[in-house]
């Protein structure tokens, strides 16, 4: 697989405590019976500091966004973003692994979409998830 696009997600779960990595990645596989958690990579507050978690292989299909996950990495936030915008540090760690993305596979701005735009009913990353802040990490 060579991605041509990242989609950017939220867990819509509180970050740490009530869901984390671990508990995300074993839903994805016992609940759904895939082989890994669907994201290829994601971020959330673990005590006091944003940590990058690894999920599935950059070159390998992801489990995120139905119809674009044999072109596209996909990228989770944990938290809920629909009623307070993500903390500035967390949208600057994550920024880390997608800029890096962005330059190993040649993908432009242009090409990071908030999931909702391909799952209409849904407001991943959530409504208070500002992608053009995001974008100025990049």
């Amino acid at each position: 697989m060579k991605p041509q696009e990242i989609i950017i997600h939220h867990s819509l779960t509180k970050d740490s405590g009530t869901v984390s990595w671990g508990a995300i990645r074993r839903w994805h596989v016992e609940h759904h019976g895939w082989s890994d958690i669907g994201y290829h990579a994601g971020v959330e507050l673990v005590y006091t500091e944003y940590e990058m978690f690894l999920g599935r292989m950059w070159d390998k299909e992801g489990g995120h966004t139905r119809g674009q996950n044999d072109k596209s990495l996909g990228f989770i936030f944990v938290g809920n973003y629909d009623f307070e915008p993500p903390p500035k540090r967390m949208l600057e760690v994550g920024a880390k692994v997608i800029a890096l993305w962005m330059r190993i596979f040649d993908i432009p701005k242009d090409k990071i979409f908030r999931h909702s735009k391909f799952a209409s009913y849904k407001s991943c990353p959530g409504t208070e998830f500002d992608m053009e802040e995001l974008k100025k990490w990049l």
